[in-house]
């Protein structure tokens, strides 16, 4: 249920498991009863929707991520670039490329009659002849962020996932036969020197400027002590994205043909890792505890699911320890489909519901 009086500005992405669409208005109404907010930190904005709404709400916003797709994401909406004449007529030159079989058609296309491929072929053939045209046209980085953005929706669009690239339907879905055009993303109207986009460390971001408001949403490791550690991680489910953005044509592994570099041992996020210290304190909890620490911010919204790693009593003791709370909304949602995934109903059945908490918290 939206909050009275709260209409969000309309934002647009990709599918994304962690996107907080839905528990936009929230955020807005909790943000907007602050005085002498002006400068925001999107601490972890992934899909980009809060950073897109608040910027849209004429907040000063810094987005960060340390996933590629999602700074490409965030330079598109919150980065000037040339006008939409301009990019329209980009994206129609790409759009009339003649398809042709290369590396993409190669380990991600399928035919009619395959199973457990993430695009038809037809569309990867034309995948393959936009993504080297791009790097061939002499495009501007932020007009290449803008047309890399309307390759991403376009591929989004005919995809036959779930919403992520871990597994593959075993039938092609609907959406997969619909055939791949490029489309001018929806842009709003920013000022040059509003927005700052990073592709950092979130403890870099947040404690090498000063910010008004700092709303984090870290990746959640299960609350399930008998969660299998060797689980994907949260960003390798969207590998395929950041092969897409580069086009460096990694080495693959799996029958999800997953970049080499996705692996679940290479540089997991701290926020979802299952292991305790020496001390025998989860480090998940302890790294959310150093965040809440040392953002440099007025104020802190904190969102958190009750099916992450920390447990209500935790979150109470590190938030008090660390600052003073002001208030606090539950909100509760079915779950999400990743979580409602045969391969993790194992170990988040045991929950009735999820609730998705924003923790206001001043420093």
């Amino acid at each position: 249920m939206i909050p009275k009086n709260v209409q969000p500005p309309q934002t647009e992405s990709i599918k994304y498991a962690g996107s907080k669409l839905k528990i936009i208005p929230y955020i807005i109404k909790e943000i907007a009863k602050l005085k002498n907010v002006r400068t925001i930190l999107d601490g972890f904005s992934g899909s980009t929707r809060v950073a897109q709404a608040l910027a849209q709400l004429d907040y000063n916003v810094t987005a960060n991520d340390n996933a590629i797709w999602s700074n490409t994401l965030a330079n598109c909406y919150l980065r000037p670039a040339s006008d939409d004449k301009t990019i329209a007529e980009i994206l129609d030159h790409l759009n009339n490329l003649k398809p042709v079989d290369g590396w993409f058609s190669k380990h991600y296309g399928g035919m009619p009659e395959d199973t457990k491929k993430p695009f038809q072929i037809k569309n990867t053939r034309r995948l393959d002849a936009i993504r080297e045209e791009i790097d061939v046209l002499n495009l501007t980085p932020q007009d290449k962020n803008v047309v890399l953005t309307s390759l991403m929706l376009a591929l989004d669009a005919v995809d036959s996932t779930i919403g992520h690239f871990a597994a593959y339907l075993a039938k092609w879905s609907p959406r997969s036969y619909r055939d791949l055009t490029l489309k001018l993303p929806k842009r709003f109207p920013v000022r040059n020197d509003a927005n700052t986009v990073l592709n950092q460390d979130v403890f870099q971001a947040a404690t090498a400027d000063s910010y008004d408001l700092a709303y984090l949403d870290p990746p959640y490791g299960s609350n399930n002590d008998k969660m299998p550690p060797s689980r994907i991680r949260y960003q390798a489910y969207y590998h395929f994205w950041k092969t897409v953005i580069l086009n460096d044509k990694p080495k693959l592994f799996g029958k999800a043909t997953r970049r080499e570099d996705s692996r679940d041992l290479n540089a997991p996020s701290v926020f979802e890792e299952y292991r305790k210290d020496e001390n025998g304190q989860f480090i998940a909890i302890q790294a959310l505890r150093k965040l809440l620490k040392e953002t440099n911010a007025n104020y802190i919204l904190l969102s958190y699911s009750s099916g992450g790693r920390a447990t209500q009593r935790q979150l109470h003791d590190i938030i008090h320890a660390e600052a003073k709370l002001v208030h606090t909304v539950a909100i509760s949602h079915k779950h999400n489909v990743m979580a409602s995934m045969n391969s993790t109903k194992s170990w988040i059945s045991h929950q009735d519901k999820l609730v998705e908490y924003l923790f206001l918290i001043e420093k």
